[in-house]
C-alpha cells in the first residue's frame, strides 16, 4: 500500500510540476501547482480581509472612537499577495548576496496578481470557520541553488525561515489585511506563545528533514549517521569514515516522506483544534487547504 501511495504521489508531483498549457505555449513556465496555489492564496486572503472586516464593524459599533474602514483598492490587495508570496524572498536574497527572482523574471508576480484580480471579483467567497494562512513548505522541500545556502547548513535552514514567514510577518505587522488604515502592530507571531505554532517552525522543520534524506551537505550527511546510531539502524561504514554511512533517498522520496510528515502535523493541529467528531468534513478541507 506504501508502494502504491508512493507511485500516485511520484506521478502527481511530476504532473503537477510539468508546464501547463496554454501557458507553455507562450514559453511561460507555469504548473497546475503553482496555479492552484496562487488561486488557495488570493482565495484566503479575500476571506481573511473579510473577516476582519466584519470584526471591525462589529467592534465600531460598541466603541465609535474606532477608525472607520477605508475603501479597499486592488493596488493594496495587489500588494498584499505580492508581500506574502516574495517577502520572505525579498529580505533573504540581499542577505544572501543574490537577486531575487521577481527580479529576473515577472511571470510569477503578474500571476498572482491577475488571480488576485480573478478571485476580488468573484460575487461570494463562502467561509468554513477555520483559521487559515497559506503554507507553501512543501513547494520549498528541495533547497534553492544558491551557492551561499549549498555550502552552509545554517544558512540553508535561516533562509527557509525567512522567506517561508516573513511574508506574513511583514503583512500582519503593516496590517495589509485589515479594513483600517496601514499602521504598525504587533504580528500574531510575537504575541504570547506565537512561536508554537505550527507555520513558524514546519519550514525549517521539513527543510532540516529533507536535507537529511537527501545529504545534500556534509553536515546532513553526519547528522544522518548520528540519528541511525541512536536508533539503532546498521551503518555502511563506521563513524567518521569519508563515505555515507546510511543509504541517502532520492529528492522525490525525500519529498514523499517530508510529505507525510507535513500531513501528520497539519493533521494533528486540526484534530486538536476542532475536535475528531466535529464537522468531519470541514477538519478534512482544512487539511487540504493547508496544503
Amino acid at each position: 500500500m506504501i508502494q502504491s501511495l508512493q507511485s500516485f504521489t511520484f506521478h502527481y508531483w511530476n504532473y503537477a510540476l510539468a508546464p501547463l498549457a496554454p501557458f507553455s505555449w507562450f514559453g511561460l513556465n507555469i504548473s497546475s501547482l503553482e496555479l492552484a496555489g496562487a488561486f488557495r492564496l488570493c482565495y484566503v486572503l479575500r476571506y481573511l480581509r473579510e473577516h476582519f472586516r466584519d470584526e471591525h464593524v462589529k467592534q465600531r459599533a460598541k466603541d465609535t472612537k474606532l477608525p472607520p474602514s477605508e475603501d479597499r483598492s486592488f493596488v493594496r490587495n495587489a500588494l498584499t499577495v505580492l508581500t506574502v508570496v516574495y517577502g520572505g524572498e525579498a529580505i533573504a536574497a540581499p542577505l544572501l548576496g543574490v537577486p531575487c527572482s521577481f527580479m529576473n523574471s515577472g511571470t510569477g508576480p503578474l500571476l498572482y496578481v491577475l488571480v488576485q484580480a480573478l478571485v476580488d471579483a468573484l460575487p461570494y467567497v463562502p467561509s468554513y470557520g477555520a483559521e487559515l494562512r497559506a503554507a507553501d513548505v512543501l513547494f520549498r522541500c528541495s533547497y534553492p541553488p544558491w551557492p551561499e545556502v549549498s555550502n552552509s547548513p545554517w544558512a540553508l535552514i535561516l533562509s527557509s525561515f525567512i522567506i517561508t514567514n516573513a511574508g506574513f510577518f511583514t503583512t500582519n505587522l503593516v496590517s495589509f489585511l485589515h479594513p483600517t488604515p496601514l499602521t504598525f502592530t504587533t504580528p500574531p507571531e510575537l504575541q504570547p506563545y506565537g512561536w508554537t505554532t505550527v507555520d513558524l517552525w514546519s519550514a525549517p522543520l521539513i527543510t532540516a528533514i529533507y536535507a537529511t534524506l537527501t545529504h545534500c551537505q556534509p553536515f546532513w550527511a553526519d547528522l544522518h549517521a548520528v540519528i541511525a546510531g541512536v536508533l539503532g539502524v546498521p551503518a555502511d561504514a563506521a563513524f567518521g569514515a569519508g563515505v555515507d554511512k546510511v543509504a541517502v533517498l532520492d529528492p522525490d522520496t525525500a519529498r514523499f516522506a517530508c510529505a507525510i510528515v507535513f500531513t501528520g502535523l497539519f493533521a494533528s493541529r486540526t484534530v486538536k483544534t476542532f475536535g475528531l467528531a466535529a464537522k468531519r468534513g470541514g477538519v478534512w478541507f482544512y487539511v487540504v487547504a493547508r496544503g
